[in-house]
């Protein structure tokens, strides 16, 4: 069990860095110096993370026995940017 949550909290602190990168440094690239390169290569890795993110949260509900109330906080929390920080310290 160990092993899944260390996977899930290095596939949410990626998600989370990923999400920062692409609010912080992509988007200003692409809006405002019309470079939308980054985007692309950025958004298309957030976007695995995500995904792989919300499986993992899927996963960690089943194994930890966490509520259906906790388990839509670690979801939603995916969606702000520094959620995923807030759910490895209080959730993992």
């Amino acid at each position: 069990m160990e092993l899944s949550v260390k996977s899930f909290r290095l596939i949410s602190t990626l998600e989370a860095i990923s999400f920062l990168v692409l609010l912080g440094i992509a988007m200003p690239l692409k809006y405002i110096w019309h470079m939308p390169q980054m985007v692309q290569i950025v958004g298309m890795a957030h976007g695995v993370l995500f995904v792989l993110y919300v499986g993992g949260a899927i996963y960690m509900y089943k194994k930890l026995k966490w509520s259906i109330t906790d388990l839509f906080i670690v979801i939603m929390c995916s969606v702000l940017p520094f959620g995923p920080f807030y759910v490895e310290r209080k959730y993992l």
